[in-house]
């Protein structure tokens, strides 16, 4: 087992391969979190007592002991802890003072399911810790759960809430991680952005107070990222102590890091309570979405080869095939000018370049001309496609290539039939004005008619059309978040009910269409976390595809999640094939499509085409299952490089990119492939030139151009 209780001190230790987190349970009532590190270290684990002027203490436990000062596994609100705290509920006397008590536990191999949202599967070797607490005022029993994937040194923790007393409460902050780490001298790194300019990187020391990454938009956003990193001030790619942290949601979140009076680092993730509340009435439950956690004392890189090997193993949904379809995608080629012959000369012009998939964008139901109408009327436009769409996509299969297809389900214009039907489907606030995005407003899913309907529209439109892949769209945040649905005591569960209503739609997506691959998108890259991952195989990155950006923005989007997940298309390079090459060079950073108008393309661009994706396809199951490695920064240098490697060091894919930012005129870097075998031969099958693994190991040397240009290495044991 990966969970063990020692009974004589009442700690529960939690092993991953690499990493041990220990709980003790003190006095026989407050869970404390005593050490989350390197295993077999041989910490000192014990309670240290501590007391500050002013911090408030229970008289039976002496004042030598305050809440104000220990590490606590929940810490709650008003009840001595004066730091950032996890839980708030609001009891039937209508104070928000809460504490809760340890009161038994439970061992169990596997995992609990969480109903109704994303979590990661178990393996053979996952074990679960569940902590049973309580807080007798307000009648509410807390489960807290501790997840432990053995094989990636990531440790899942969510919390389960029962409302076991007379009267309802008000759940009105949830946090279902809480780790204090010893020390101040750490730095943190989170993602930032917006909208085609998502995920980049930022790294700052912690200062005293309180610093946080957030989302109040209804989804997790371009903004920030839940993904955060907390590191030593000396931690670099392969050295040092790093904590990484992430949230398995795609709505409104907090990450919140706080530094005190204590010599500590304190950090929540979860919910928050700006755009979160519930109401929990006598004998229901309520359970939180899923936080993970993972430590290496390697640096930042196995941080994140950790994180990208249990995305891969826990929370993507299994690949169908052995390898990935690269698409065209109509949008940039076409817009909304779509119809039955041009898509049909797209898919036969595509089939000749070696390209697996047509994805017919927006513009194929309703009278969606432009994106002022039609979302939410999704039938088959019988003017662009009179015979219907399965007639058509039985035509364009004909020819040999997989087919895919656009849909926003959340959203709708008020220029449709469904808004005129029901206008009280959106989400909104009485007596104010709507608040448009894109010409869109959001529907209220929330409301379990709104999916009951989207659920029947798309059977009768999808149900027997031989569809292979489906683009799930999303292009405006929340605002006027209001339900005519709820009632006036729920309307702050509107969001979070919102995206429960969602993911029911994605679930029943995958069940109703099991054969199709999910590409999730939002605008780009607005939605892209873990919750999305665990319904689409692909997220679009971004909608901005010029390499430059998108060098940026693919190295930021590589600290937490693997290339597995990351949509990279080639866009239109003007003619320009050196352009091409290396728009192709940057996209097989992740997974390869291609965006632009086939039949106008020049013939010599067109006939790179099938060589690259030719090319690719050695390449895929390294950039799908590889351990990755980052070894030039593109903030600090305007160049990128990274390198995949598999299980055997038998192949090694290494990536060079300099970017039209890069101003190091006659700049050399040296790139260490660290996990070359040294005393072994390596011939790289793009030059046949032949390196010694040990001179791999020492580095190999790529010198900045006058020019931006790409150089791509593929190694292979002799």
């Amino acid at each position: 087992m990966s969970v063990v209780f020692d009974e004589k001190k009442n700690y529960f230790h939690l092993f991953t391969e690499n990493t041990e987190y220990v709980i003790g349970i003190l006095y026989g009532k407050y869970p404390l979190n005593l050490y989350y590190g390197k295993k077999n270290a041989d910490p000192d684990i014990r309670y240290h007592r501590r007391y500050y002027a002013f911090c408030p203490f229970y008289d039976e436990n002496g004042e030598i002991f305050s809440l104000d000062t220990v590490s606590s596994e929940i810490p709650c609100f008003g009840s001595g802890d004066l730091r950032c705290t996890a839980l708030r509920i609001k009891n039937n006397d209508g104070n928000s003072v809460t504490l809760v008590k340890y009161k038994s536990y439970r061992i169990f191999g596997g995992r609990e399911k969480i109903p109704g949202l994303p979590y990661a599967e178990a393996d053979d070797r996952t074990d679960t810790l569940e902590l049973i607490l309580e807080d007798t005022v307000s009648g509410a029993e807390i489960h807290l759960y501790y997840t432990v994937f053995e094989r990636t040194d990531v440790i899942s923790r969510y919390v389960r809430i029962v409302n076991n007393g007379e009267y309802p409460f008000d759940i009105e902050k949830l946090m279902p991680l809480a780790l204090d780490l010893d020390g101040r001298d750490f730095d943190w790194i989170s993602l930032y952005g917006s909208h085609s300019n998502e995920r980049n990187v930022q790294r700052v020391p912690i200062h005293l107070g309180s610093q946080r990454v957030f989302s109040r938009r209804g989804y997790s956003s371009a903004q920030f990222n839940p993904f955060v990193c907390v590191c030593e001030h000396k931690a670099s790619e392969d050295k040092g102590d790093t904590y990484g942290f992430n949230f398995v949601y795609s709505g409104n979140f907090l990450s919140e890091i706080e530094q005190g009076q204590e010599e500590k680092t304190r950090i929540l993730i979860g919910l928050g309570d700006e755009n979160f509340a519930w109401r929990l009435e006598a004998g229901e439950e309520f359970r939180s979405p899923e936080a993970v956690m993972t430590f290496t004392d390697k640096g930042i890189g196995q941080m994140s080869r950790n994180f990208h090997k249990f995305t891969r193993n826990h929370i993507l949904p299994k690949p169908k095939k052995n390898y990935r379809s690269v698409v065209l995608n109509t949008w940039e080629g076409s817009s909304f000018d779509i119809e039955e012959k041009t898509m049909l000369e797209f898919a036969i012009e595509a089939k000749k370049c070696g390209i697996d998939m047509l994805v017919m964008d927006d513009g194929w139901f309703g009278r969606r001309n432009n994106d002022k109408s039609s979302l939410g009327d999704w039938f088959v436009n019988k003017e662009k496609f009179p015979q219907g769409l399965k007639s058509f996509v039985k035509t364009i299969k004909s020819t040999g290539i997989e087919f895919g297809i656009w849909i926003e389900p959340e959203m709708v214009n008020p220029d449709s039939d469904l808004f005129r039907a029901h206008p009280d489907w959106v989400i909104e606030v009485p007596g104010r004005e709507h608040n448009l995005s894109r010409n869109q407003l959001v529907l209220d899913f929330s409301n379990p008619d709104v999916t009951a309907y989207l659920k029947d529209i798309f059977t009768k439109t999808l149900g027997d059309v031989p569809f292979d892949y489906i683009k799930w769209d999303c292009n405006r945040h929340l605002a006027d978040v209001g339900s005519n649905y709820l009632p006036k005591n729920r309307q702050k569960e509107t969001a979070y009910r919102h995206m429960l209503g969602v993911y029911d739609l994605l679930s029943w997506f995958r069940k109703t269409f099991p054969d199709a691959v999910i590409e999730t998108c939002s605008g780009g890259g607005s939605r892209y976390d873990l919750g999305m991952m665990k319904y689409g195989e692909m997220i679009w990155t971004s909608d901005m595809t010029e390499p430059n950006c998108r060098t940026y923005i693919q190295y930021g989007s590589m600290l937490p999640y693997p290339g597995a997940t990351m949509s990279c298309h080639v866009s239109d390079p003007n003619g320009d094939k050196y352009e091409m090459d290396y728009r192709f060079s940057v996209a097989i950073g992740g997974m390869l499509g291609y965006e632009f108008n086939i039949l106008t393309v020049p013939e010599e661009i067109k006939e790179m085409i099938p060589k690259q994706i030719a090319e690719y396809k050695i390449y895929e199951p390294l950039i799908t299952n590889g351990d990755f490695y980052r070894l030039v920064n593109p903030d600090k240098t305007g160049c990128s490089s990274y390198y995949y490697v598999n299980d055997d060091n038998s192949q090694i894919l290494l990536s060079f990119i300099q970017t039209t930012s890069c101003k190091l005129k006659n700049r050399k870097f040296k790139l260490k492939i660290i996990r070359a075998d040294k005393n072994a031969e390596y011939i790289d099958r793009r030059t046949g030139k032949t390196y010694s693994g040990s001179l791999l190991r020492e580095g190999i040397e790529k010198t900045v151009k006058d020019k931006y240009f790409a150089d791509i290495m593929y190694l292979t044991k002799k």
